[in-house]
């Protein structure tokens, strides 16, 4: 009971820090609309007859009560796509970080606990990963996987990886040689007990962090690769995509591709402010 309530003091400890930063209300007030929009997409707008269905007859219409963001080229309602685009990006984006965070997690946590040897196997071999610039190498691993929805999970997950192996080493590190750990050591606690009971829980802040921050960088990511053809593939809505696809027609109707892109920085800006306003919050030097 009593670590029951001392987790929740620290929640609320947390939370009242985090409400004091008016940006980072702003963006939690903007990824809850976008994540409420994921949600809710079918009460927004019909996928099948709005999202993808082809209609020549309504090729670039402006924005109207008919359609709020106009029409692209092939005569689709942006609005619908930028709805249903919103599910695409942030799942993507929250998978692709998990995929990173599992297994640059558990990298991070062996070479940061034991050290030596092994610590330095590892982090050479990441640091390999790390000299190849992160969309080069997600590029890579699409282009030799294929474009597909997993394919492009698979490859922004494995090439944020690096990144989250450094930072949990990093964390753990920190806390490994604290008192809490030996006396762990000292009853007979076993490692893998001892990371996942102790250790992980007390490196928990950084991780949370970088992951808010990378889920940002996932989607930028995401919508990059869709962008020139190595991502989500068409007619399936996505906000890289429908970038792509208006380009041509920026000069004469600049609708098609203004609101993608506003949904794209809107998408990453609350992310971020979200991440700094986290990283305040949990910061000990600040209570």
């Amino acid at each position: 009971m009593l670590d029951k309530s001392k987790k929740r003091s620290q929640s609320a400890d947390v939370w009242r820090r985090l409400r004091k930063s008016k940006a980072a209300i702003a963006g939690l007030i903007l990824i809850a609309i976008f994540i409420l929009v994921a949600l809710f997409a079918p009460l927004l707008a019909d996928y099948n007859e709005q999202a993808i269905k082809i209609n020549v007859k309504e090729r670039f219409q402006p924005p109207s009560q008919d359609h709020l963001f106009g029409t692209d080229e092939f005569g689709r309602d942006i609005f619908a796509r930028i709805v249903y685009g919103t599910r695409i990006s942030l799942f993507v984006g929250v998978i692709s970080v998990s995929i990173a965070l599992s297994i640059g997690g558990f990298l991070g946590a062996i070479a940061g606990y034991y050290g030596g040897r092994l610590d330095n196997a590892i982090m050479r071999v990441l640091d390999v990963l790390l000299a190849i610039p992160t969309i080069l190498l997600a590029i890579t691993i699409v282009a030799a996987l294929g474009a597909s929805i997993v394919n492009l999970m698979i490859a922004v997950g494995i090439s944020n990886i690096p990144g989250f192996a450094r930072v949990v080493r990093a964390s753990v590190l920190s806390v490994k040689d604290q008192e809490f750990i030996e006396a762990a050591k000292a009853i007979g606690a076993k490692d893998h007990t001892i990371i996942l009971k102790h250790v992980l829980p007390n490196s928990m802040a950084p991780i949370i962090v970088f992951s808010t921050l990378k889920v940002a960088t996932a989607i930028m990511a995401t919508s990059s690769l869709s962008f020139i053809g190595l991502g989500i593939k068409p007619p399936t809505p996505e906000w890289g995509g429908m970038l792509a696809g208006g380009r041509n027609y920026i000069r004469d109707h600049m609708y098609i591709v203004m609101y993608p892109g506003m949904a794209i920085v809107l998408a990453v800006l609350s992310l971020n402010l979200i991440g700094d306003g986290l990283r305040d919050a949990l910061d000990p030097k600040l209570k």
